[in-house]
Order: C-alpha cells, then structure tokens, then sequence
C-alpha cells in the first residue's frame, strides 16, 4: 500500500507545485504588465478545480506517510531526530500556506482589482516559495535532506 500512497504525494506535489510555478512565472507577470486581475481569476478558475483536490491528496497522503514513519504523532513535535524535524518543516509549510490561502481567498479576492494586484501576487509568490519547499522537504525523506 506504501507505493502507492507515496505515488499519489508525489503527483499531487507535482500538480500543486507545478501549478503555482506556472501562475507565479507566467500569468502573474502578465496580469501585473497588464494591470488585470481578471488574468490571475480566469487561470485560478480553472486550476483549482485540479489544485485543490491535489492539495487535499498531499495532505492525506503526507499524514499517513508521517504516520508510517513516526507512529506516535506526539513525536512529530519534538525535532529530535531528522524525520521529526522534516515532518514538523511540512506541517509548518502547510500551516503558512493554509493561512495566506484564506487570507487571500477572504480578503484579497473579494475586493480585488487593479490596485492591490500587487498584494495578490505577492501572496501568490509566497504559496509557491512554500510549495517548493514542501518539495525540498518531501525529497529529505529519501535523501537526508535539507533540513
């Protein structure tokens, strides 16, 4: 059962993370050239249809992973030994990304328009800088890590 948990993280990492890379490096840029927001909701319309189910893949996924490497979740917390401390960088990353998610979803979108574009582009940079190193930190399991 292992693989297959494992293969299903990995393509939900790759859709989630590869998303954002392209919003972040190919429609943001244009959308701030443009000064239009309605560039970043058309491509967000459209991914999150997939990015969202994929986030939700890697977050169970990566939970009964932690948990078959580190059975007592307690342990998760205490950065005593590389696999703690890279599942205590993962929970980390999903909490920041949790939470500029519905600070953009909350406040930023409802009111977007051309004048805090920057402010939305900047929560989408960030998301992505995290999706990253939810992969950085995922490699660390197999590799020792960076972390």
């Amino acid at each position: 059962m292992h693989p297959y948990i494992l293969l299903l993280h990995v393509l939900g990492a790759a859709i989630w993370t590869g998303g954002h890379l392209v919003l972040a490096l190919a429609i943001v840029p244009r959308a701030l050239r443009n000064k239009d927001p309605r560039i970043i909701l058309e491509f967000e319309s459209g991914y999150e249809k997939v990015g969202m189910p994929a986030l939700i893949v890697q977050v169970v996924t990566g939970f009964w992973l932690a948990h078959s490497l580190m059975p007592d979740w307690l342990r998760w917390f205490s950065a005593d030994d590389a696999i703690s401390r890279l599942i205590l960088v993962k929970i980390a990353i999903l909490v920041l990304t949790v939470i500029l998610a519905a600070h953009a979803r909350l406040r930023i979108i409802p009111r977007l328009e051309a004048g805090n574009l920057n402010l939305l582009a900047g929560h989408i940079i960030a998301v992505t800088l995290l999706a990253v190193l939810f992969v950085a930190a995922g490699l660390g399991f197999r590799t020792g890590g960076f972390f």
